[in-house]
């Protein structure tokens, strides 16, 4: 099991960050992800596995003016 935003999910073996990204529906381009504290780059998520255990924040970056 792993958390997301505080909220458990299932965890399986080879999960990456994309993989929480599209079960969770996050589509917003402007995100921010960290796993157990780690920013993880956008470049990244596809291979960047998740650990059982981890806490994951996925934060949406809003500019205005």
């Amino acid at each position: 099991m792993i958390t997301v935003n505080n909220t458990p999910m299932p965890h399986r073996p080879g999960m990456t960050v994309q993989d929480i990204l599209d079960e969770r529906n996050y589509v917003f381009r402007m995100l921010a992800v960290s796993v157990n504290g780690r920013i993880v780059a956008r470049k990244d998520y596809k291979t960047t596995m998740v650990p059982d255990e981890a806490d994951v924040q996925v934060i949406h970056m809003i500019s205005g003016g």
